[in-house]
This record gives structure tokens, sequence and C-alpha cells, in this order.
């Protein structure tokens, strides 16, 4: 997930999806690039699990997946837990340190 949000047009995609769902003809519509090239990055971030389509009518309704989002979410939130974790543990360690050379 983290890869295909490397990309800023899909990041702009995901940000765009996430007012609402949107067909591939209206994202096209607001951005700076093709209309096959907004089904690409739909492509990449459907198979990722970010973003979900349904068929309506004559058209393809695209739109973010809670689901995929949530998954990101907890992946980053323990993430940043096991680096304030080290950065904690750092300081402690340093602290420790200057006490040992203050005594």
């Amino acid at each position: 997930m983290l890869v295909a949000l490397g990309d800023p047009m899909r990041q702009s995609i995901l940000d765009r999806l996430s007012d609402g769902p949107m067909p591939v003809g209206r994202l096209a519509d607001v951005l700076p690039i093709s209309r096959p090239a907004v089904s690409q990055h739909l492509r990449v971030l459907k198979d990722v699990g970010l973003v979900t389509d349904r068929q309506e009518g004559t058209r393809r309704l695209y739109q973010v997946d809670p689901e995929g989002v949530a998954a990101l979410r907890a992946h980053l939130d323990a993430m940043w837990a096991r680096s304030l974790s080290a950065f904690q543990q750092r300081v402690e360690q340093e602290v420790v340190e200057n006490d040992d050379r203050d005594s």
C-alpha cells in the first residue's frame, strides 16, 4: 500500500475519492492526466485494497475502501509506536549516561 501511495497522482486520486464515489471520467476531468492513465492508477489502488468499485448503470464508480485504509492506518500506527518506543529508550539511555558522568 505504501508503494502504491508513493506516486503523487495516486495520492491525489485517493484524496479526491475520500470525498465520495466518482467515475473515471469525472476524476480525469479534475486531474492533469488522461482517462486511461486514471484507470491505470485506480487499478493499482484497487489491487492493493485501498479502492473498491461498483457498477452503477453504465458507469463504474470508484470509492475508498475503509477496510484498506484501516489496515494502512494500523500499519502506520504500529510503525509510529515502534519509533516512539525507540526514541524513548534512546532518551532514557542518554539520561542514564549523563547521570553516570555527573556522578
